[in-house]
């Protein structure tokens, strides 16, 4: 059993973590809510321009706006799915262990970057 703990977490540590992934996986699903309802949103706000002359800027704006929201949105898809494929390692007990150097990832690393699958020691070996 000692041997066993050194190649993952246990039980108790992966239960843990699975409640910190589920509540970060809440969370970004309404955070992606919020960005997809913005981008749906932000080409009416209910006035109607009174400068013409400044109607190309609004465009140019909206625009940028529309493209910024759809790469945050983009960027929030893959975060819930690197953190739903976390839950899968943990199901697994293969969660929290780097898979370069097959060492165990530090708790507080995990803690702060639940989906993470590397050790500090292989991201700076990058």
């Amino acid at each position: 059993m000692a041997t066993e703990t050194k190649n993952r977490y246990s039980d108790k540590d992966l239960e843990e973590f699975k409640s910190i992934v589920k509540e970060k996986i809440k969370k970004a699903e309404h955070d992606l809510e919020l960005i997809k309802s913005a981008y749906m949103n932000d080409h009416d706000n209910g006035t109607e321009d009174t400068a013409p002359t400044f109607k190309a800027f609004d465009e140019g704006s909206a625009v940028n706006s529309k493209e910024s929201n759809s790469a945050l949105a983009i960027r929030q898809e893959k975060f819930i799915r690197d953190l739903k494929n976390a839950l899968i390692r943990i199901e697994n007990k293969t969660y929290g262990v780097c898979r370069v150097t097959g060492k165990l990832i530090n708790k507080d690393r995990l803690k702060l970057v639940p989906h993470a699958t590397l050790s500090i020691e292989a991201k700076n070996m990058q």
